[in-house]
């Protein structure tokens, strides 16, 4: 089975999933959601695995087509300071079924 869509979960420090979103939208993105999150470790260390906790996170959910994930999550790295430390984290989980995104799909589903 051909797999369409994955969805990019991004999560990023309180204030930053603007930086986020802005970065997926040049990549190609066309939107996304994000949800404000609290991260657990308020009463533990502050580093966890070298990187530094904070409570207050920001989600940034992005429905992507497949084929453009990869580009959309490098752009995403880049442009929301992933790769320095404490910023966040970001991964894809595949998805199997949509249903509501018609704009996306092509003329095949909008009949």
């Amino acid at each position: 089975m051909k797999r369409n869509f994955d969805l990019i979960l991004t999560i990023v420090n309180k204030g930053f999933a603007e930086e986020a979103m802005e970065a997926a939208k040049e990549a190609g993105a066309q939107g996304g959601t994000i949800i404000s999150a609290r991260g657990s470790g308020i009463h533990e260390a502050e580093k966890f695995f070298g990187f530094s906790i904070q409570p207050e996170k920001d989600i940034v959910l992005i429905l992507v087509r497949h084929e453009e994930k990869s580009a959309i999550m490098k752009a995403i790295t880049q442009g929301a300071g992933l790769t320095t430390e404490g910023k966040g984290l970001s991964f894809s989980l595949p998805v199997d079924d949509v249903a509501g995104i018609v704009h996306m799909m092509g003329s095949e589903y909008s009949k």
